[in-house]
């Protein structure tokens, strides 16, 4: 998963490549993980973002498409939830 963190990873093409149906790899995956695979993809996404983002390098926006967020208020949004600052707040202070 966090080798394509920038595509759309659906739970029925992660099942696929499971070979299960996707109720039952959700059922596992949150079995053992503790949470969704949606919920562990999103936070993934962050994570990678917050490196990124310390580095310096991209733009708010850039790296919002490279950990896969469909636009940039989405990625802010969802930042802002995980983090408690905004990723350009974040940006600064790293």
């Amino acid at each position: 998963m966090n080798d394509n963190l920038d595509q759309n990873l659906s739970l029925a093409e992660i099942a696929a490549i499971a070979q299960i149906s996707p109720h039952y790899f959700a059922s596992l995956f949150k079995q053992s993980m503790g949470i969704a695979p949606h919920q562990y993809v999103t936070k993934c996404r962050v994570e990678r973002a917050k490196f990124l983002l310390a580095k310096r390098e991209l733009s708010v926006i850039q790296v919002s498409q490279l950990v896969g967020f469909q636009s940039q208020s989405h990625f802010a949004k969802v930042f802002r939830k995980y983090i408690g600052i905004t990723p350009q707040a974040f940006k600064k202070l790293h």
